[in-house]
Parts: C-alpha cells; sequence; structure tokens
C-alpha cells in the first residue's frame, strides 16, 4: 500500500499498521505457546538419561556390529510372511473399497443422504486407526499370527485407497459417460464402460502406492504378535540379541528398497 510521509511524499508500506500488529500478536502468541508446551515437556523428561543417550547409542551400535550374518537362515521365513501381509492386505483392501468409492464418489452414489455419508464414514474411520492398533484389536479378537496382520493391513487400506479412487471417479470425463448413456446403456453398463476406462490408470497407481506403504507397515507389526520379520524383531530385542538385531534392521531395509524400486518402476510404466 501507499502511504503519505510528513514531507508530503509517497512512501510504500507492504501491510497497514493494524495487520502489522495482528502479525507480531500472531508470532507472539506462537512463541508463547512453544514456550508453554517446552516447559511442560520438559518437566515431564528426566533429563539424564537423554544427555547419557549418545554414550548409549555408541555401546549399542558396538555391541550390535558386526551383524550374526548366520542367522540369516532363519530369516527368510518371516520375510515371505511380511511380503504376504502386505500383498494380501492391500488385494483385500482393494476389492472393499471400490465399491466404497463408488457409493462415496458424487457422480455415481446412488444417495447422497444414506449411501454417500455411511461411505464417508467408512472411509474416515478405517484411515484414522493406525494399522499397529488395528493388530492389537484383531489380536485380542481372533488371536495372533499372520492372519491378524493381513486384516490390520487390509482394515487400514480400505479408507486410504477409498478416498484416492473416490476422487478419480470425480475427476472423470463426463462427456464419456453421456454418450454412453445415450445409446440406451444400463447404469451397470456406464460404469462399466464409461468410468472403469477412465479410471483403471489411478486404481492401479493406488494399488502399487498402497502396496508399498504396506510393506513398511507390515514389518513391524510383529512388535504386537501379527506376524511377519517384526516378530523375529521383538524376540531379538527382548533377549538384548543386538547382532540379531542389526541384521534384521538390514534385511527390513532391503526389503524396502526393493519394494519402492518396483513401486516407483510400476508407476513409471503406468503414468
Amino acid at each position: 500500500m501507499v502511504v503519505l510521509a510528513q514531507d508530503g511524499k509517497q512512501v510504500w508500506r507492504r501491510r497497514t499498521t493494524g495487520q502489522s500488529l495482528v502479525r507480531w500478536f500472531g508470532w507472539l502468541l506462537g512463541v508463547a505457546v512453544f514456550l508453554f508446551c517446552w516447559q511442560r515437556i520438559s518437566e515431564a523428561t528426566t533429563w539424564f538419561f537423554v544427555w547419557d543417550a549418545p554414550r548409549i547409542a555408541g555401546d549399542i551400535w558396538s555391541r550390535a556390529t558386526p551383524p550374526r550374518w548366520e542367522y540369516i537362515t532363519q530369516l527368510g521365513r518371516p520375510i515371505w510372511d511380511t511380503l504376504n501381509i502386505a500383498t494380501l492386505g492391500t488385494l483385500i483392501s482393494l476389492v472393499l473399497a471400490i465399491p466404497v468409492a463408488f457409493l462415496a464418489a458424487r457422480n455415481t452414489t446412488p444417495s447422497r443422504v444414506l449411501a454417500r455419508p455411511i461411505a464417508l464414514l467408512v472411509i474416515v474411520s478405517t484411515r484414522s486407526i493406525n494399522s499397529l492398533i488395528w493388530a492389537l484389536l484383531l489380536i485380542a479378537i481372533i488371536g495372533p499370527g499372520v492372519f491378524a496382520g493381513v486384516v490390520a493391513i487390509a482394515i487400514r487400506s480400505i479408507g486410504f485407497c477409498a478416498k484416492l479412487i473416490y476422487e478419480a471417479i470425480e475427476e472423470i470425463d463426463h462427456s464419456q459417460v453421456e454418450a454412453i448413456t445415450a445409446t440406451g446403456a444400463s447404469r451397470w453398463q456406464v460404469m462399466a464402460y464409461g468410468i472403469v476406462p477412465q479410471i483403471l490408470p489411478a486404481l492401479a497407481g493406488v494399488a502399487v502406492f498402497r502396496w508399498d506403504i504396506n510393506i513398511r507397515e507390515s514389518t513391524v507389526l510383529g512388535l504386537v504378535g501379527a506376524g511377519g520379520i517384526g516378530l523375529q524383531l521383538q524376540s531379538s530385542l527382548n533377549v538384548l540379541a543386538w547382532p540379531q538385531v542389526s541384521l534384521i534392521l538390514l534385511v527390513i531395509l532391503l526389503a524396502v528398497v526393493i519394494s519402492e524400486w518396483v513401486s516407483a518402476k510400476v508407476r513409471g510404466a503406468i503414468i
């Protein structure tokens, strides 16, 4: 904005006096909130352990290196279970997420009053709870094991996949749908020939992207008893077998890197 100085010359100012005061008040309020939170955190923190953390980390590092390479023979089945948890969980979630997405999309839902709110509730509720929490609940219901991990990953992924798919449905080219509708096609035929072909690239991309995420999440489900390599990690941590822990972490890192590479290649081919 332009204001007049005392000598009558025009002076450019970015903000008015009121806007500057509001901005400085916002910064002051933010600093006050930060200091209050820091004080509360400091009161609940044992700072002796914080200052001693570098020494402890160095001690653990010295015990964890070199990794116990001969233990690799016992990690084949756990890492295979981890891959199965991620893959099966992703497939199940897609089967359930696709109808939820069609119910949630404004241009395909049969009812904006009943069906769409229910579908959106399913999307929000499944996305809001972490897979570890789902695994804990499912272990209490169906018992520990790989199956609980598969179901936990599937439930967690429904909301993620359904949200991205229903957004893709809402962004389709409606001229194709109108052209197919003009031929006298039924509602299901319109979906099959007018909507599904347009969202297939997005569906494939979402599937690969979620599978990549689920590889990471499934590696830690074993910490709560839901199978996979996380179970071996928890067992090694319980007995302080640090060379085994370092080897397991390297295997997890390798699995994540490979899944990321596969995911990038597939998404690149699709796009």
